[in-house]
């Protein structure tokens, strides 16, 4: 999920303001696919001409509408928890966590961008009996009910915190990887079994119920969460008389969902059997891979000369990046800026992230689409170093009544520039992913380098966060003989009657060597990667039986 950016983590694949932990945007395949997309298109054109020479009329979509709402239905589950996750560091953010704390919190989201690691197991183990795709959906979504019915009456105890320790970050981090990581399980699962469930006249209808539901499903966890926990948001827009708190709590969220994964798992599993033959219409065959064989592919991909460049050059290009869309949107809450006022921001978003998409393909359908990844990539670091300037502006702007209406104007004019130059880059790079995976096993080719790619987001975010506490500089004002190094030096500073005071933040250093960074990469690495188009088919080619 690439996702969406004032956030510190999309999934994403989509990408995802939504969030708004961080300017960031993931963005993450849509999933684990057990056939080339290439093979899957081809059995389609063949099923429409075979019957006698005569060309055969397509038929619809109505006598599979209910295969259709079941796998919105599932993507939409998927996309709860990992709303859930989004949020987290903008609650932990208003209770005043290290930028450590986020750093670890923040490998919560490297589940979908890993899931290549364990997703030939999820193919291949299955009980026969029960289901290929349900042996691992049915498990997985009652484990993420469970985790979540526990953690809706441990979060608040975790989240606690008061003048001698913090909020509980490790537990918080281990519960919501676990999560993140059955999501992820979940999403391989459903992958597999939307190529089956369907018939191969209306498989295609398989990636707008994933993208429609997950999104949806962040949605719900993220955006509408933070909108309804928010006292100042429901006294505002909700209630007739204030109150101090939100409509709903983290832990009432997290029963309720608890209680919903559990109820529609139980129903899946008892009445909604696999390969059920859809009367006149044909299903795909599901291709069945060996584990050994599927990861031999994987490592004969990553050692082609090319294919290694490629990698490398993928890992280290949003570098530049980082400190953006990883720290900003912590910073704008840590200013004040209402964490559900950055999640709504979101919304108007919507209607740019679906037509970037198709209006940015028409640049990148021909021999050299990574031509635009190049062109935008400059203006993606420009605007990334606008947005320390934007964080640098915000206080002077705030108000008793809180940010004025042109404020958040700035905020979502910046962010909407962001956003052309990301997908620019993020369309330009899957189109040459398609353009260059070998068709006998596009599946895995495209697979590999879409983790590829997410990793090429995750590690430098989360190095990001890392980092800024190092390169803050603050100093103990009104107690001369105490620092403010660490968090128990300035306990002792605030004991002693000082106060803390930052006189260097590590934001603004690391966004200038981020931008840096990206500069020299551009220069150096950029024609490099371009010069890559220029290769021969051969050279992108796997020799499956060497």
């Amino acid at each position: 999920m690439e996702p969406s950016d004032l956030d510190t983590h999309k999934n994403g694949r989509q990408r995802k303001l939504a969030g708004a932990s961080g300017l960031d945007m993931r963005e993450e395949e849509r999933g684990w696919s057990t056939a080339p997309e290439e093979e899957g298109e081809g059995l389609l054109r063949g099923s429409d001409s075979e019957d006698n020479g005569r060309p055969k009329v397509r038929p619809g979509i109505h006598g599979e509408l209910g295969n259709v709402s079941l796998l919105l239905f599932l993507y939409v589950l998927q996309g709860i928890p990992l709303g859930l996750a989004g949020s987290i560091p903008l609650i932990l953010q208003t209770k005043n966590v290290s930028y450590k704390d986020q750093a670890f919190f923040s490998f919560v989201f490297w589940p979908f961008s890993v899931k290549l690691l364990w997703a030939p197991l999820v193919d291949a183990l299955y009980l026969s009996k029960f289901g290929r795709r349900k042996s691992w959906l049915v498990p997985t979504q009652y484990l993420l009910g469970l985790f979540m019915l526990w953690l809706s009456f441990t979060v608040d105890s975790l989240l606690q915190s008061d003048q001698s320790h913090g909020p509980d970050v490790l537990t918080l981090t281990v519960v919501f990887f676990m999560l993140a990581f059955l999501a992820a399980t979940q999403d391989i699962a459903v992958d597999g079994w939307a190529l089956t469930m369907l018939s191969r006249e209306n498989v295609g209808y398989a990636s707008t119920c994933n993208s429609v539901g997950q999104t949806a499903g962040y949605f719900l966890g993220n955006v509408l969460f933070l909108a309804l926990e928010s006292a100042d948001f429901c006294n505002k827009y909700l209630r007739m008389e204030p109150k101090d708190t939100g409509i709903v709590t983290l832990s009432d969220f997290l029963y309720f969902w608890g209680m919903v994964f559990l109820v529609s798992t139980t129903l899946v599993a008892i009445f909604k059997s696999e390969n059920v033959r859809i009367r006149g219409k044909r299903q795909v065959q599901e291709e069945t891979h060996g584990v050994m064989e599927t990861y031999k592919q994987l490592l004969s991909i990553i050692k082609m000369p090319t294919v290694f460049t490629f990698c490398c050059l993928l890992l280290t290009a949003k570098i530049g990046f980082s400190a953006a869309d990883a720290v900003t949107g912590l910073k704008l809450v840590e200013a004040g800026v209402p964490k559900e006022q950055l999640a709504l921001l979101a919304v108007p978003m919507v209607p740019l992230q679906i037509l970037l998409p198709l209006i940015i393909h028409k640049y990148t359908a021909g021999p050299r689409p990574l031509d635009i990844f190049y062109k935008a990539y400059p203006y993606r670091l420009l605007i990334g170093l606008s947005y320390a300037g934007l964080v640098w502006w915000t206080p002077s702007v705030k108000q008793d009544s809180g940010y004025p209406v042109y404020y958040y104007g700035v905020v979502l004019f910046s962010y909407a520039l962001h956003q052309v130059s990301l997908y620019s880059m993020y369309v330009a790079l899957m189109a040459f992913h398609a353009k260059v995976s070998d068709p006998r096993i596009g599946g895995t080719y495209m697979t590999l380098l879409n983790t590829l790619t997410n990793l090429g987001s995750n590690w430098p975010s989360t190095l990001a966060l890392w980092m800024v506490d190092p390169l803050t500089s603050k100093e103990c004002q009104g107690a001369p003989l105490q620092t403010c190094g660490s968090p128990e030096e300035a306990g002792l500073c605030t004991k002693e009657g000082g106060v803390c005071v930052t006189t260097l933040d590590g934001f603004y250093v690391e966004s200038v060597v981020c931008v840096l960074i990206g500069l020299a990469w551009w220069v150096v690495l950029g024609n490099k990667l371009k010069r890559l188009q220029d290769q021969s088919p051969a050279a992108w080619r796997c020799r499956i039986n060497q």
